[in-house]
């Protein structure tokens, strides 16, 4: 009870405000929050859907310009003396007719071409208004791709922007045709829109105006863009026909939001970005933010208010009953406590004073209990002391036995391999006897020797005998572990590059009679206890090696278990041989200390024992699959990550 009242505890008051906090001001805090942004939502939806319609006032300003340039291509087919001049390609009468046509219209060119596509005559508005011939002599023939597509048609509309020269001119090619409908001649006719187009369309609108190229460059413009990067944020657009949000600009500290919105002229579109300021919505905004901040602010004051008054009243009781315990927990003598109220609080006082009586009366049988105990406890701890030593012995026997079993492989495989570093050592000495004796000669004398070989092979033979040593030291250095000399040190390791050690070092058993098959994934460090994985690897494949008779293959994979919401991450490695395989019966003493199938003298019947021992306190598992006559393959899963130091196998 001492340890319970010492620990830091939240106040009831506190935890009340806090359920007051996440179910009263959280919710009306988000509430609000989401009704500003839905109204201000609506705003610019308003604002949006009051933009596309402007856009399609301008739409039929530019039908009506569309209309019209029809309606000067029906005069054109339905004037005779136009006709008649236009087949016998009389400049002179053309370019009359074409001049005063011009002054009585909207266009502000006009050029006429021939059946075959020449120019004939070309007249424009100078910047008086007034029309003049061009006095180009330039022969132009009209483009061969026009001339294709009015072969079928009598309008084709085209878009002409220039950026270098902020020019834009909407185009109407049109055929003229005689009564009996062989083509006479061509008719161009351009309207250029100047930024004078942009600003009556704003006066009329009230709103502002960018006429874009097909490069989305601005051409022109009814704002002074020069310090604002409207430019580049249009010009960033990915698609000039976007018509689902706006873009908000600032330009001289006014807030503008754009639409793009392409009008078609025939078969070309005409971009505009149209736009209106935001600074009157952005004004009315601020003020329902603030209205609606200030509501939130007083409905928090007089909930807080609220609160706090509330928690005193209902605070002040149990405050009194946690006194009361604090002074029964300090004192050996019975604490009663006055009822004040019949309410639930005045309910706890009560049963609060039976619990007082009821814990003095069994604090006199305890102590009473208590020596009993202690005597008791006395004799206990004489028996574990015995039982422990007991298993202390038994683990002992185990480890000798074990450590015999993993020293006979690298001791074996190192004494296998001085008996070549012998024959090698000989041969160098005698090659260097017959050089010294007959200089001239030396490359046949390393020949004759196996020179090249013996150079190629030696330095991996001492490697693998220095492995040999390394397995050893790391079998002395576990045993210490075991006996607890030291502790074993938690690592990272590369477990493939474990798997080639260990593979090194069975090299002698291995060579010129079994194939090693490796099917490697990019698996990432495992976080174990290296030497005891190490142990793990040379048991398993040893046991491999062992059960192939003669010739065989051994299969090796490894590869990476992903982390779920329930399982951490894991490695998983698979060794299969070719072997004699395993009945059911041996499968399921494999594991048991002692047991082997091999003769006597040549296994302990530990290794399998050790290694189960070793995975299963690393947190991992290990599984056999094998048939007699097919092999034996064993599936070994490592978590990345140990989350508390693994014990011994032997550890009691």
């Amino acid at each position: 009870m001492a340890e319970s009242i010492s620990t830091k505890y939240m106040s009831l008051r506190s935890v009340l405000i806090v359920w007051f906090i996440v179910f009263s001001i959280v919710p009306l805090t988000l509430v609000s929050w989401y009704s500003l942004l839905k109204f201000q939502s609506a705003i610019e939806s308003e604002q949006l859907q009051r933009l596309k319609a402007n856009g399609r006032e301008i739409e039929v300003v530019i039908a009506d310009y569309y209309n019209q340039l029809q309606s000067n291509r029906d005069f054109f087919s339905n004037n005779p003396q136009f006709t008649y001049n236009l087949s016998v390609n009389d400049i002179s009468v053309l370019k009359d007719i074409s001049t005063e046509w011009l002054n009585q219209n909207a266009a502000t060119s006009i050029a006429i071409y021939s059946r075959d596509g020449k120019l004939l005559s070309a007249a424009f508005k100078n910047e008086s208004g007034h029309a003049q011939h061009s006095s180009s002599s330039e022969k132009i023939i009209l483009n061969e791709r026009y001339l294709s597509h009015l072969y079928d048609k009598f309008d084709l509309g085209v878009v002409s922007n220039d950026t270098g020269e902020n020019k834009f001119e909407l185009i109407l090619f049109s055929k003229v045709v005689s009564a009996s409908g062989k083509i006479l001649g061509y008719v161009e006719q351009k309207i250029h829109l100047k930024e004078e187009f942009l600003l009556k369309i704003k006066n009329k609108l009230k709103l502002e105006l960018i006429l874009l190229s097909d490069s989305k460059k601005i051409v022109a413009s009814t704002m002074d863009l020069a310090p604002t990067p409207l430019n580049d944020v249009i010009s960033n657009k990915n698609s000039i026909s976007s018509l689902e949000g706006m873009i908000d600009i600032k330009n001289k500290k006014t807030t503008y939001g754009f639409i793009l919105y392409p009008i078609l002229w025939d078969k070309s579109a005409i971009n505009f970005a149209i736009g209106t300021s935001k600074k009157e919505s952005q004004s009315f905004l601020s003020s329902v933010n603030a209205a609606f901040l200030g509501v939130i602010g007083l409905v928090i004051l007089f909930l807080s208010v609220t609160i706090v008054i509330s928690t005193s009243l209902l605070l002040r009781p149990i405050n009194e009953l946690i006194d009361g315990l604090r002074a029964f927990e300090k004192t050996d003598s019975l604490v009663q406590l006055s009822v004040k109220n019949k309410t639930e609080i005045g309910l706890l006082t009560a049963t609060f004073n039976q619990m007082s009586y009821k814990i003095f009366q069994a604090r006199n049988d305890l102590k009473k209990k208590v020596k009993e105990l202690e005597k008791a406890n006395t004799n206990l701890k004489d028996a574990q002391t015995k039982l422990v030593h007991s298993a202390k012995m038994t683990s002992l026997g185990q480890l000798v036995a074990g450590v015999a079993h993993e020293l006979n492989n690298p001791i074996g495989f190192i004494y296998s391999n001085t008996a070549h570093l012998k024959d090698y050592s000989e041969k160098l000495f005698k090659i260097i006897e017959e050089i010294e004796k007959n200089p001239t000669n030396s490359e046949k004398i390393k020949e004759e020797y196996e020179f090249s070989y013996i150079k190629k092979d030696l330095p991996l033979l001492i490697k693998s005998c220095q492995d040999g040593a390394q397995r050893t030291r790391d079998i002395v250095i576990g045993l210490r572990n075991f006996s607890r000399l030291e502790e074993s040190q938690l690592k990272e390791i590369d477990l493939q590059e474990s798997i080639e050690t260990t593979l090194d070092l069975l090299q002698g058993e291995i060579k010129n009679r079994i194939k090693i098959n490796r099917q490697y994934e990019n698996i990432p460090k495992v976080f174990c206890y290296a030497s005891q994985i190490n142990q793990v690897l040379m048991n398993l494949l040893s046991n491999a090696v062992h059960a192939i008779n003669g010739n065989g293959q051994i299969w090796i994979a490894t590869t990476v278990i992903k982390a779920t919401a329930n399982e951490q991450g894991k490695v998983q490695i698979s060794i299969q041989d070719s072997g004699v395989g395993m009945s059911p019966e041996v499968i399921d003493k494999i594991y048991e200390p002692f047991f082997t199938t091999k003769d006597v003298g040549q296994g302990t019947g530990l290794g399998l024992s050790i290694s189960y021992g070793i995975i299963q306190n690393h947190g991992g598992d290990i599984q056999v699959k094998s048939e007699k006559g097919v092999g034996t393959e064993f599936i070994v899963t490592i978590p990345l990550v140990q989350k508390k130091k693994p014990l011994s196998h032997f550890e009691t």
